[in-house]
């Protein structure tokens, strides 16, 4: 019996042995290899064993998703995005810890191709907005550092801000935001631009996106009419962003600070009946130029601008639209910001009176000569001063305005013989000329005591320079002036009603240099004058006043 049962638990155990052999499960995975895009992303892959295994890598661009498991179970390998050009290659291996068979997964990822991707490629833009808002932003997606490309005619009107991409990690496309700025559209038809996104190193690119600029034309205002005029005054309201508006409810006639033609007005011509003669814009607040929209007041005989918010903060142009405005008498820009002229300026011949006091040059504007205007009889060119300083020898700010660049005295600007020139308040600074040494500037002669019988003898026997001597008012006060009073200056027939002791000889503080602004032959009053014009009664009045 007992052989009999050891005989019977053998074959059982043999049985059972025999069974486990049927059940038993190899080693296996759904995919021997995965192919993936440069973005990277992730891929299921089943795994079957008949006990425990593991998953490993030596690829730190693989994550597996579990790494191990026992039987059946479904893993999620992790590739991250390509990081390079070239194609690379990772291996996946699959162990059974049980019989230590092992299988491997092939993961092949392609890389990225040299692409500059272009958000929007159809910008369409109004042809005016505020300042503020005219600009406009496109993402640019892109695996190589790039530049813009905007064609050379385009540039006047449309610009691109500093933009940098960050590529330290390799060439995997990064998203940045391209931001663009663009002017008002003048013209009277679109405008377009084809705008470029170039790579900057010199490599195969399998897409560069070319960018559409497209402005729309301007709103039409008819030349030379009076309907033209009061759109163009709207328009200038509008884009200096005036404190107070026109009623349009009302005529053209009734607006503040428009004056129109009639027939009872000096130079007065039929085609001018009811047009803009004069017109006055102030407190106002811009950071631009003069609006386009000046060009088409073609009648108009004096244009007055005074008064921009935050003028020394401003570093305006003025613009070449008002140059087209031939006709101007009297201009005035003043308190605007402005820190030069254009050289189209001197397109105004027929200007008379030109006022640009409290702006901000550094130094008198080239365009400003003789030659340019000869019918200029005033030129106002006082308190330029961003904000004041009384030592500048102490100052280390340079953006002062107030004239502080001119190395000298403008000697030029009193050689011009205007009517009015007031160069009061600036950071004039040195000696005032005294053309001794100047052939150009005569001496009086005999000749002008006889034409002009009113003159002193005095001019000729002492040889006085024969300077400025049509102008009725100069004004150099409060600037950093020092030296020596010139006798031309001194004994100037006009010098009473200068007003010397208020508008020429008071100076102040210190200039760059340290020399102290004062002059050192400042009479103590005008006695000395009189003595030598004995016939000015009403100065008299006013030297005892002094």
């Amino acid at each position: 019996m007992k052989q009999k049962i050891y005989i019977l638990l053998a074959l059982a155990f043999m049985a059972i042995s025999c069974g486990d052999d049927a059940t038993k499960v190899e080693l296996s995975v759904e995919t021997s290899n995965i192919e993936m895009e440069a973005v990277g992303g992730v891929h299921k892959v089943r795994v079957t064993a008949n006990d425990r295994w593991i998953a490993s890598t030596d690829n730190p661009w693989i994550t597996i998703s579990p790494a191990n498991g026992i039987g059946e179970v479904t893993c999620e390998f992790k590739i991250d995005s390509a990081l390079t050009v070239a194609s690379r290659r990772g291996v996946v291996r699959i162990q059974d810890l049980e019989t230590w068979e092992e299988k491997e997964i092939v993961i092949e990822q392609k890389g990225f191709p040299y692409s500059i991707e272009v958000s929007n490629v159809d910008v369409n833009i109004d042809n005016y907005d505020v300042l503020k808002n005219r600009y406009f932003d496109v993402k640019v997606k892109s695996n190589v550092d790039f530049t813009v490309d905007i064609p050379a005619d385009a540039q006047e009107w449309l610009s691109v801000e500093d933009y940098a991409i960050n590529l330290n990690r390799g060439v995997r496309p990064r998203e940045v935001k391209v931001r663009f700025k663009w002017d008002i559209n003048s013209l009277s038809e679109e405008r377009e631009v084809a705008v470029k996104f170039q790579p900057k190193s010199n490599v195969e690119m399998s897409r560069a996106d070319i960018m559409s600029v497209r402005q729309q034309a301007a709103d039409p205002i008819i030349p030379d009419t009076r309907a033209g005029d009061s759109i163009a005054l709207l328009c200038i309201e509008r884009a200096l962003n005036t404190l107070s508006s026109y009623d349009t409810s009302v005529p053209m006639t009734q607006w503040n600070n428009v004056v129109l033609w009639d027939e009872t007005m000096a130079d007065y011509t039929p085609e001018k009946e009811g047009r803009v003669k004069s017109v006055q814009f102030t407190m106002f607040n811009t950071s631009e130029k003069l609006p386009f929209e000046v060009r088409y007041l073609t009648a108009a005989d004096e244009l007055y601008f005074f008064g921009n918010s935050n003028t020394f903060l401003r570093n305006l142009e003025l613009g070449d639209d008002i140059s087209n405005l031939t006709q101007l008498r009297r201009l005035t820009v003043g308190s605007y910001g402005l820190i030069s002229l254009p050289e189209s300026l001197a397109k105004l011949k027929n200007l008379e009176y030109l006022d640009l006091g409290s702006n901000n040059f550094q130094t008198v504007p080239d365009v400003l000569t003789k030659d340019n205007f000869p019918n200029l009889r005033t030129l106002v060119l006082n308190a330029n001063q961003r904000n004041v300083v009384y030592d500048l020898s102490n100052n280390t700010r340079t953006n002062v305005g107030g004239f502080i660049d001119e190395p000298k005295f403008p000697v030029d600007l009193i050689k011009w013989d205007l009517d009015t020139l007031v160069l009061s308040v600036n950071y004039l600074s040195g000696e005032l000329p005294d053309f001794k040494d100047d052939a150009s500037v005569p001496y009086y002669t005999e000749q002008d005591l006889i034409e002009a019988d009113t003159l002193p003898r005095y001019l000729v026997d002492n040889k006085i320079k024969k300077v400025m001597p049509s102008t009725k008012r100069f004004a150099i006060n409060f600037n950093r002036l020092s030296g020596k009073l010139p006798d031309w200056l001194l004994y100037h027939p006009a010098l009473d009603w200068w007003v010397p002791y208020s508008l020429v000889f008071p100076q102040e503080g210190r200039a760059a240099d340290g020399t102290e602004a004062v002059f050192d032959n400042e009479p103590l009053n005008l006695n000395y004058y009189y003595e030598v014009y004995p016939n000015k009664k009403q100065a008299d009045e006013y030297n005892n006043q002094q």
